[in-house]
């Protein structure tokens, strides 16, 4: 493919964030659909073979883009083109704020990775729901919330409900990010109690039409901690959790000790964190409501990093960093090798493939 041959290696020349931007141009432009297209795979898949729901959601295939990608609801109307079956903008703040400072986003190239300490960069919750009342998309929306940096943590329920309110009209599910390590002390509300109280907040809000809701969680957590989620998602009867976030674990890396040390603080993500992601995803699965939807996202590359996660228990999946080192061809790619070894295994459907190795 043209993208790896040509396009990553210009790309990967340029700061990652200008980088970021330049892809945002090329994705919303019209004048760039054939060169978009021409990167993007034959489908080798029947057509109702990934049929699926998210939380009762219908969904043409598992594949969502997560959050972080499409920050400010510029792209999500584009991304169809990428072959996702669901995208997720955010994440999205209560106050309008410009993130830490410049250079916040690095790539790992050895590790298939990438480090970001963006900060919950985004334009405010009005600003983004201005934007959504415009045409809508093709694909299901998700709107990813989380916790305005000047907004005490005392105050949080109010900043969250206050993004929500805003975004409910226009967006098909929510998600409360709490585990971002790059917000200060947000991952305290995390914690069993901050966690009960936010989430029965937004449930109690959330009505006329009811939402499906989801909370994302952090790869770092604990046994006891991971305990204390499945207790509050239960008590809270949220819709679903999408595991994991970025984690700020350094261990294994391939790259340099000293330039990893050099890029600082920021939450780790791609290759490294696949593992862990999907111990979690495991273990979720194993102690949650069968009802409770779950989402699988850290470290999916290719078709087989999918297929463990599937096997896990995640009955959707989200990429980014994938589609950072993979390009435009990523979704349909990954959809294709995932489909040629749930047939090799003897599926018929992908929904049979899920949890398989839970039985």
């Amino acid at each position: 493919m043209l993208y790896d041959t040509l396009i990553k290696p210009i790309l990967f020349q340029l700061d990652p964030e200008r980088a970021h931007h330049l892809a945002e141009t090329v994705l919303t432009s019209s004048l760039a659909s054939p060169l978009l297209a021409c990167q993007i795979p034959a489908v080798r898949y029947p057509a109702d073979f990934f049929d699926c729901d998210l939380a009762g959601i219908p969904l043409r295939n598992p594949i969502g883009l997560a959050a972080g990608f499409d920050k400010n609801a510029v792209m999500y109307r584009d991304l169809a083109r990428l072959g996702f079956g669901f995208v997720e903008i955010g994440t999205v703040t209560a106050k309008e704020q410009v993130g830490n400072p410049r250079p916040r986003l690095f790539r790992l190239p050895r590790d298939q990775a990438l480090i970001n300490r963006m900060g919950f960069n985004n334009h405010g919750a009005e600003k983004v729901a201005g934007r959504l009342a415009g045409p809508a998309g093709l694909l299901p929306l998700g709107g990813n919330i989380g916790k305005s940096k000047v907004t005490p943590l005392e105050e949080a329920v109010d900043d969250y409900l206050f993004s929500f309110r805003k975004l409910k009209p226009f967006v098909d599910y929510f998600v409360v990010n709490v585990s971002s390590p790059n917000t200060p002390n947000l991952r305290q509300l995390q914690e069993r109690e901050p966690l009960q109280a936010l989430l029965q907040a937004l449930s109690d809000e959330n009505h006329d039409p009811k939402l499906p809701l989801f909370l994302k969680i952090a790869p770092d957590l604990n046994q006891a901690q991971l305990e204390d989620i499945v207790a509050v998602v239960e008590e809270t009867g949220v819709a679903g959790v999408i595991a994991t976030n970025t984690t700020i674990e350094r261990g294994g890396l391939r790259t340099a000790a000293a330039k990893v040390t050099q890029i600082g603080a920021g939450g780790l993500s791609g290759k490294p964190v696949g593992a862990r992601a999907t111990e979690v995803v495991t273990f979720l699965r194993r102690n949650l409501p069968a009802e409770t939807a779950l989402v699988g996202v850290g470290g999916i590359f290719d078709g087989a990093d999918a297929y463990q996660k599937v096997r896990a228990g995640a009955a959707t999946l989200q990429i980014y960093t994938g589609l950072v080192y993979g390009g435009p061809g990523t979704v349909i790619r990954l959809l294709n090798e995932l489909y040629g070894l749930m047939a090799r295994d003897g599926f018929k459907r992908y929904s049979e493939a899920v949890g398989a190795d839970l039985a």
